[in-house]
C-alpha cells in the first residue's frame, strides 16, 4: 500500500426517528472511545448525516481497515459504544452496528 493510506467509507442506516437522539449522543463522544480509535488507526475520520431518511456516511483513513476494524472490535469500550448506538440504527436483529456498516468501493479521486 506504500505511504498512502487506505480511504475508507461506508453508509449505515439510522431509523429516521431517532436521527435527534443519536446527533446528541454524538455531542459528547466518550474520551476512551477516541482514544481507541487513534490507538486502532483511524484517521480523519468524519460522519456525515442525511436527516430526512438517516442515511450516515462515514470516512477515514488508515494504513490497514482490516486490522483498525479488528482492534476496534476487540476492545471494551467499542463494545460498550455500539451498544448505546445499536437503539438508534436501522441494522437486523443480533447484529451489532459497526458490523453492518456498507463499505463503499472507491472508483474515483483527486489529489
Amino acid at each position: 500500500m506504500g505511504d498512502k493510506p487506505e480511504r475508507v467509507c461506508f453508509v449505515l442506516e439510522l431509523r429516521p426517528d431517532r436521527v435527534e437522539d443519536y446527533l446528541a449522543a454524538h455531542e459528547t463522544v466518550w474520551p476512551d472511545l477516541l482514544d481507541a480509535l487513534r490507538e486502532a488507526g483511524w484517521s480523519n475520520y468524519s460522519l456525515f448525516l442525511r436527516p430526512e431518511d438517516g442515511l450516515v456516511i462515514g470516512y477515514l483513513e488508515t494504513a490497514d481497515f482490516a486490522r483498525a476494524t479488528e482492534a476496534m472490535a476487540s476492545n471494551e469500550v467499542n463494545t460498550r459504544w455500539q451498544r448505546t448506538m445499536a437503539e438508534y440504527f436501522r441494522t437486523p436483529e443480533g447484529v451489532a452496528v459497526d458490523v453492518s456498516m456498507r463499505r463503499l468501493d472507491e472508483y474515483f479521486h483527486l489529489d
